[in-house]
């Protein structure tokens, strides 16, 4: 899942926006809501934790930050590349790495295609442990 400019109107470059999209560039590892807040909380930001919320779906949707879910159905926001792309994350740290795989690409146009699907996409998140906590 990859990032670009969003469908529909542009959106403000509001203080609070500029201040969660610096945060996410700062970070390399897919994070929570309250925890974008709890930083720029620390770096002496007034944001609030709804703002931080509201501003957060709204670059989701503009295709400017990825979206994936926890186990226990948590979203988690990163500032990734704009071109498509999966996830290798770290189930200990939460270390990111974006891939690419024409394998993976292929498989998935050939069930879409076996099954008679057209116009798919396709997201795919690979959890493991990363060298660092596995030593």
């Amino acid at each position: 899942m990859g990032t670009g400019e969003g469908a529909g109107t542009p959106q403000r470059n509001t203080r609070q926006r500029v201040a969660v999209l610096d945060m996410l560039d700062s970070l390399n590892q897919f994070t929570s809501a309250q925890d974008i807040h709890g930083r720029l909380r620390d770096n002496g930001s007034t944001v609030g934790l709804t703002t931080v919320y509201r501003t957060l779906q709204s670059l989701a949707e503009a295709r400017q930050v990825d979206v994936i879910r926890t186990d226990d159905g948590e979203a988690m926001y990163r500032r990734c590349t704009t071109e498509h792309h999966h996830h290798l994350v770290c189930r200990r740290c939460g270390r990111t790495i974006e891939v690419d795989s024409p394998t993976v690409e292929s498989w998935a146009e050939e069930v879409a295609k076996r099954h008679g699907f057209a116009d798919i996409n396709h997201t795919i998140e690979i959890y493991g442990v990363c060298p660092d906590c596995a030593s």
